[in-house]
C-alpha cells in the first residue's frame, strides 16, 4: 500500500471520548467502593500504540465546555502523545450534554468481567461534519491513515454523516482509510437500512477492513464462517472463506484482518489472529496468554497493525505486531497498550518475559 508523504500526521480517527472507571482489585462493581478513571474510547486506544512509538496521531472529537470531565480527558489525552481538535458543546444544563461514562471490572477467573456504558447525554453524538475543515486536515495538513470505527459510525445520524464524509474526503486526498466494522446491535436499532447503506460506501473506499465474523454478517450482510465449536483453531477455515466473500463484494480493500479469541477464564485466553494481505494469507495461530483485564486488546491489535503498516514494513510483521500489542494491551489495567518501545513489543511476540536490566 501506498502511503501518502510528508503528512502532520501518521493517524487520525474521529472518536467520542468518555472515562472509564474500574474497581480496585479486580472485585466487582457491586461491591466496590475504590474505583480507577481513566480517560477512555476504543479509538484511542487504536491511536495509543502509534503515540507511544513516536508518530505524530490526532483525535477529532467533541466536549462539554466548561466540564472538568471535559479538562481531565484533555490531560490525559495530552500525556499520552495524542493531539485532538473538536467544538466545545454548552453543556445546556443537569439534563444536558456530558462524556459517556464507562464502568468496567476486569473479572478474576471463573467470574467473568461484566462492562455498563453510561451513554446518556453523550456529548460525542453531535460530532458533526460543519464542525472541522476537512480540507486543512487531508490536504493542507495530511494524514496518512484515516482510521473510523463502526461505533462511531453508528452513534448517531450526525456521526453517521461525519464518518461518510470523513472517508470520501481522505479517498479524495490520497489518504488510506482503515475501517473497523465494530457492530453493536443496540446502535442499529430502527436504523438498520441507513446504516447498512452507510456502512456500505465507507467499506467500498476503505484499504483496510477489520472485523469479526458477526460484524461483517450484521453489518455488511456477508455470510459468517462456516466452522463451528469452541476450538478457534478449527474455525480458520471459515473465517478464511468469509474474508474471501467480503474482498469479493469490496474489491478495493487490500488487507482484511480478525483478531480469534477463546476464553478459559478471566485471566487466561487463546489468542490469534488472520490477516489477508494482497493475495497473501497471514495466520498467528492461538496462543495462550494471561489476562489481568481484557477490555482493549482488540484495539491494540488493530493500533499494532496499522503501527506495522505506517512503518512500511512486510505484511508478515504486520499482524505480529498486532498480535503482541493486543496481548500487550491485556496486561495492563487501563484499557489501552503503552509500549515502552518496540523491543518490548517484539519480546512479547517472542515469548521472552526475561527481566530487561
Amino acid at each position: 500500500m501506498k502511503l501518502k508523504e510528508n503528512c502532520a500526521y501518521a493517524l487520525v480517527c474521529p472518536t467520542s471520548m468518555g472515562v472509564r472507571i474500574t474497581p480496585a482489585d479486580r472485585q466487582p462493581v457491586h461491591v466496590s467502593r475504590n474505583y480507577m478513571m481513566q480517560a477512555t474510547s476504543a479509538e484511542s486506544n487504536v491511536l495509543n500504540i502509534s503515540s507511544s512509538l513516536g508518530l505524530r496521531t490526532k483525535a477529532l472529537t467533541t466536549f462539554v465546555k466548561g466540564s472538568p470531565i471535559a479538562d481531565f480527558i484533555k490531560a490525559e489525552l495530552r500525556s499520552r502523545n495524542i493531539d485532538y481538535e473538536g467544538p466545545e458543546v454548552e453543556q445546556g444544563g443537569p439534563w444536558g450534554y456530558r462524556h459517556q461514562f464507562n464502568i468496567a471490572d476486569s473479572g478474576f477467573g471463573m467470574r467473568g468481567p461484566r462492562v455498563q456504558n453510561d451513554r446518556a447525554g453523550e456529548v460525542g453524538r453531535t460530532l458533526n461534519v460543519k464542525d472541522f475543515d476537512l480540507d486543512r486536515i487531508f490536504n493542507r495538513e495530511g494524514v496518512q491513515i484515516l482510521h473510523l470505527s463502526g461505533l462511531i459510525g453508528a452513534l448517531s445520524p450526525d456521526t453517521s454523516r461525519f464518518c461518510l464524509e470523513l472517508a470520501r474526503a481522505a479517498k479524495k486526498s490520497g489518504t488510506l482509510i482503515s475501517f473497523d466494522l465494530n457492530y453493536r446491535a443496540s446502535f442499529w436499532e430502527g436504523r438498520e437500512d441507513e446504516l447498512r447503506t452507510v456502512f456500505s460506501e465507507i467499506a467500498s473506499v476503505s484499504d483496510i477492513l477489520i472485523g469479526n465474523e458477526e460484524d461483517f454478517q450484521l453489518a455488511l450482510g456477508i455470510r459468517g464462517p462456516e466452522a463451528g465449536g469452541k476450538d478457534i483453531a478449527a474455525k480458520i477455515d471459515g473465517f478464511k472463506g468469509m474474508i474471501r466473500e467480503v474482498k469479493a463484494a469490496y474489491p478495493n480493500a487490500q488487507v482484511f484482518a480478525t483478531t480469534l479469541r477463546q476464553v478459559y477464564s478471566a485471566n487466561t485466553h487463546m489468542w490469534g489472529a488472520i490477516m489477508l494481505a494482497g493475495d497473501e494469507w497471514y495466520i498467528e495461530e492461538p496462543r495462550e496468554i494471561p489476562v489481568l483485564d481484557r477490555i482493549g486488546g482488540g484495539d491494540g491489535y488493530v493500533g499494532g497493525m496499522l503501527y506495522g503498516i505506517l512503518r512500511e514494513w512486510e505484511p508478515s510483521k504486520w499482524i505480529q505486531f498486532g498480535w503482541a500489542t493486543g496481548a500487550l494491551a491485556t496486561t495492563m489495567l487501563a484499557d489501552y497498550g503503552t509500549p515502552a518501545d518496540e523491543e518490548q513489543v517484539w519480546s512479547i511476540y517472542a515469548g521472552n518475559a526475561r527481566v530487561k536490566r
